[in-house]
């Protein structure tokens, strides 16, 4: 596997770098500013792209822009990004195009380097991934009128649980019940999301993009 590093702090990069590298991920390319960002994913086409969010020279969003940059001049590209902070307009825009193949971790979990390691995995396989911290943040601010009100609480925790990057079977072993209660519960929360059928849209990174949407 062949990744694209976009991190200002040469510490941190130079860590990540080495991290990867103990797990037989290569690093191609390690950059500090949204620009070299985008040349490098050019270049390598990389398996994952990752991202610090805050990059030079203003340290706002230069990192997920350059992400998203990336992505729409090779459709498809796995792009996971890290941020110190929960930010759920960030969130739902790299989620936007429904494609999968995203990520969204907080810093905190490049501490895990197992974790890490395993988001780095899944997102280059395809799955979207995002941190259950900010899962758990964007839980907690619900507010009345939401579309999730149509949901009944146990398909609110399956849910939850898909924008977590899970798999059905992840589901079942962490809700102690079986993979066809969750297939049963996942194809409720689609149709009560009005979650079209479609071929080109990713069925469940569409219902995860609802979930971060709402109010």
């Amino acid at each position: 596997m062949r990744v694209v590093i976009a991190e200002d702090l040469a510490l941190l990069r130079d860590g990540l770098v080495r991290l990867l590298r103990d797990h037989g991920i290569e690093t191609v390319a390690a950059v500090a500013d949204g620009e070299a960002t985008v040349r490098a994913a050019a270049l390598h086409r990389p398996d994952v792209l990752i991202a610090d969010v805050r990059l030079p020279p203003t340290h706002r969003d230069e990192g997920l822009r350059a992400a998203l940059a990336a992505r729409a001049q090779t459709p498809g590209m796995p792009v996971l990004v890290v941020s110190q902070y929960v930010e759920q307009t960030y969130a739902a825009e790299l989620l936007a195009d429904g494609g999968g193949a995203i990520g969204y971790l907080l810093k905190d979990r490049v501490a895990d380097p197992e974790d890490f390691v395993d988001a780095v995995r899944r997102v280059a396989g395809g799955a979207t991934v995002m941190d259950p911290e900010v899962v758990a943040q964007l839980v907690a601010r619900r507010r009345r009128g939401s579309p999730l009100e149509t949901l009944t609480p146990r398909e609110r925790e399956v849910l939850a649980l898909m924008a977590e990057g899970r798999s059905n079977q992840a589901i079942a072993d962490a809700l102690v019940v079986t993979p066809g209660a969750v297939e049963k519960h996942v194809t409720s929360i689609l149709g009560k999301l009005a979650i079209p059928r479609t071929d080109a849209d990713h069925r469940r990174v569409l219902a995860v993009l609802t979930y971060l949407r709402s109010p």
